[in-house]
């Protein structure tokens, strides 16, 4: 009586009981359940027929926030093959590199990428067809001419569903490679049904959700929520380009009631112009993840726009969500200011991510007291199976029986687990140990400071010292050394930046995380304050 833990049930489940409800918005498109899945078994088709793809070979796709791209999370494992979703702000030779790597039999791409990809074609043996999901021209199939040619009107779709197995490979998603190779991380069905699963649990949605998608479906799956939203019959709102205009916009045409977004994308979201935000739809439940929150940017979206916010931590290679920082009765007696440092936490397990600890470096336990740091390291259902084709990175990241992030963290006394930087992001001064988060948290909470960054500078004195990157907010001035004499009110002296360098923008990753590697190159152009 056992079934195989797929989201692909979440597919079957819906299709029985909500064919009838809107699926999918995408401009002026509007897809009802039962066309949504019936454009999915067409391309499902096609894929086998016309194209010759069997269990086990990838479909890699290269597209922002669509319909098509939407459709492939069903389509391409409902048939056995492994979806490969590509980060679309990487470059031409990554491109080639992950195609290559992964083995990829068939690339489908956006219209916009189409140029890229034929730049690059002779670097691509592997591949036998080329897609066009929108913009068809010479050289490239016409996507939506195969799904149309599938079937006749109205026919059965001729499609062979290959018996699925919960530890078959569903995707593969590429780390962004920010500092080497991007690795491919392996995610089975049972991985995803179990992190959806998950986030059903803790974050509750209904029947007629309406899920705004500004956040790329290419990164970590959108967090398993092309499942999550269809597990629930609710629409997908498909955001192409993701800007405050845009979100505002479609929050208020579609009734939005649910998104996801890094933080930065918050930042974005609470600093854009009165005029946008006049009139704005109250009541948005938002997760946020990617990145720590800065506790200001979370009382401020809630306290300004309305919206609720929920922090959920984790990484692409735990598929992705571990933690959650959990609202407790208990809770409701604090201020708004003080509810917002408890959910800039990482928070506590999910019921169904596994076992979540925080060591030192012999693999003990540190202590439930909020001081001590150790790695973020963690077991269970929704750890992937490892990096494809790099058993040697896999042996690293899953090394004594758990996957180990990469991330500082301490813990509370409740249980509740709190980052403090990513290791290799610790600031070393004089023997000391400074969080770059804590002192950016620290920063966005002057009145002036829209964004900030802080990172190690080499010093010959103490080895190392804090630097300073802020944008300022529209209209805003900070004079020689207001920012200093700030940071210096709220911490000790010595985590205070030795220099601040105000800058138009940070350079960020397509998932919005701060590229850090990048400021610390930036050694001209520093201004002291």
């Amino acid at each position: 009586m056992e079934t195989p833990l797929t989201p692909l049930e979440f597919m079957r489940r819906t299709r029985r009981l909500h064919a009838h409800r809107e699926a999918v918005v995408d401009g002026d498109t509007r897809l009802s359940y039962a066309q949504f899945f019936d454009r999915c078994d067409r391309w499902s088709s096609a894929l086998q027929r016309r194209l010759g793809v069997v269990a086990g070979d990838r479909v890699a796709y290269l597209a922002p926030n669509t319909h098509a791209l939407l459709e492939s999370f069903f389509a391409v494992p409902q048939i056995g093959a492994v979806l490969v979703p590509m980060n679309y702000r990487l470059i031409a030779d990554d491109f080639a590199y992950i195609l290559d790597h992964c083995g990829a039999t068939v690339v489908c791409a956006h219209g916009d990428y189409l140029a890229a990809l034929d730049g690059i074609r002779d670097r691509l043996p592997n591949v036998a067809h080329f897609v066009a999901l929108e913009g068809a021209r010479e050289g490239w199939i016409s996507y939506e001419q195969l799904v149309a040619e599938a079937a006749p009107p109205g026919a059965a779709v001729p499609l062979d569903r290959p018996a699925i197995a919960e530890t078959d490979l569903l995707t593969i998603n590429y780390t962004s490679g920010t500092t080497a190779r991007p690795k491919g991380v392996m995610i089975t069905h049972r991985n995803a049904y179990l992190n959806a699963v998950g986030t059903l649990v803790h974050v509750h949605m209904t029947v007629g959700e309406r899920y705004l998608w500004t956040l790329p479906m290419f990164h970590a799956n959108g967090w398993t929520f092309p499942w999550i939203v269809t597990a629930v019959g609710g629409a997908h709102v498909c955001l192409r380009h993701v800007d405050p205009p845009a979100v505002y916009g479609a929050v208020a045409r579609e009734a939005v009631t649910m998104l996801c977004a890094a933080p930065t994308v918050l930042i974005a979201i609470a600093n854009a112009p009165d005029a946008l935000r006049a009139g704005v739809r109250p009541g948005v439940r938002v997760l946020t993840a990617g990145a720590p929150p800065a506790a200001a940017t979370i009382a401020r979206v809630e306290g300004e726009l309305g919206w609720a916010i929920t922090h959920v931590y984790g990484l692409t290679e735990t598929t992705p969500f571990i933690t959650i920082s959990e609202e407790l009765p208990e809770h409701a007696a604090l201020t708004p200011a003080e509810r917002a440092v408890l959910k800039a936490r990482q928070g506590v397990e999910l019921i169904t991510s596994g076992e979540l600890l925080v060591v030192d470096e012999e693999g003990r336990e540190v202590p439930h007291d909020g001081v001590t740091p150790g790695e973020i390291v963690v077991r269970g259902n929704v750890v992937m199976r490892g990096y494809y084709n790099d058993p040697e990175a896999s042996a690293a990241a899953l090394r004594g029986g758990y996957f180990h992030s990469g991330d500082a963290a301490v813990v509370h006394p409740d249980g509740s687990a709190e980052i403090r930087d990513r290791l290799k992001d610790v600031i070393i001064s004089g023997g000391e140990n400074i969080s770059s988060v804590e002192v950016e948290g620290v920063l966005l909470r002057h009145p002036a400071v829209q964004e900030a960054a802080v990172v190690g500078m080499p010093s010959e004195r103490w080895g190392e010292t804090p630097h300073a990157f802020v944008v300022l907010r529209a209209g805003r001035a900070v004079v020689d050394g207001e920012l200093r004499d700030f940071v210096r009110a709220h911490l000790a002296h010595f985590k205070c930046p030795r220099a601040f360098d105000v800058v138009a923008e940070l350079p960020k990753t397509a998932t919005g995380k701060v590229q850090k590697y990048v400021l610390r190159g930036r050694r001209a152009g520093i201004t002291a304050q």
